[in-house]
């Protein structure tokens, strides 16, 4: 982490792999995350109308249900669960196939801090563009509990509405995005660690690809924890 966070000898170039991460980690997960959040959202809508339909409940109870789940748990937590296999899985991949054919040797060689070339990039651009990916996942699950009602037909789209308006506390949105921020950390720290630091061949590799997301998944179940407790009001 030392190296890591030790000061880009080139700006410029540190700048250009910064963009390229954002693009290769940020933006081409999201297409997986709306997709993900869209019928989630959808499915959480009908699954709470199915099993707490009751006279002495509100109608307007499972758009407020949806939402909290949403906001506290699903956007942030779980789903940076899912970017730690896609994401994750990624950047130790190609970091233990850099270290496998010995590119990371070779600048070293240059006289080149690979490690903050190469990992410094990936954590400023995931810890930047996780929270953005969170907020298009709230969003995203929203859409798809209205389409419940707009193509299912299972409860009129006012009640739903009403619910998700109902006592909404912004700072649960800010923990979402503040928890995203600590997971995002945890995901690119701990597979670059997993993926620079592997010894052997491409097997080791795939071990080492595996490795990261089992412990990334880990970190962040137990970060989830902490931060919960630590962030409530």
């Amino acid at each position: 982490m030392g190296r890591t966070f030790s000061r880009p000898e080139r700006m410029r170039m540190y700048m250009k792999q910064f963009v390229t991460e954002i693009e290769q980690l940020g933006a081409d997960s999201v297409g997986i995350v709306l997709l993900i959040s869209f019928f989630i959202g959808a499915v959480i809508t009908i699954q709470i109308k199915l099993n707490i339909e009751s006279p002495w409940m509100p109608r307007w109870t499972v758009g407020y249900v949806t939402r909290e789940i949403m906001l506290l748990e699903f956007s942030s937590s779980i789903m940076c669960l899912i970017l730690a296999g896609k994401v994750g899985s990624n950047i130790a991949s190609e970091l233990g196939t850099m270290r496998v054919t010995q590119q990371i040797d070779a600048l070293e060689i240059m006289g080149v801090n690979s490690a903050s070339y190469l990992i410094l990039p990936k954590i400023s651009a995931l810890v930047i563009f996780i929270p953005i990916l969170v907020t298009f996942s709230i969003f995203a699950g929203i859409i798809g509990a209205y389409s419940t009602c707009w193509f299912a037909g299972i409860m009129t789209a006012t009640n739903l509405e009403y619910g998700l308006q109902y006592s909404f506390v912004e700072w649960y949105v800010w923990c979402g995005i503040i928890k995203s921020l600590f997971f995002a950390f945890i995901i690119s720290s701990v597979s670059a660690f997993f993926g620079y630091t592997v010894e052997g061949g491409s097997i080791e590799v795939g071990k080492a690809s595996t490795n990261s997301v089992v412990t990334s998944s880990a970190l962040i179940l137990f970060a989830d924890i902490i931060l919960t407790q630590l962030l409530k009001k």
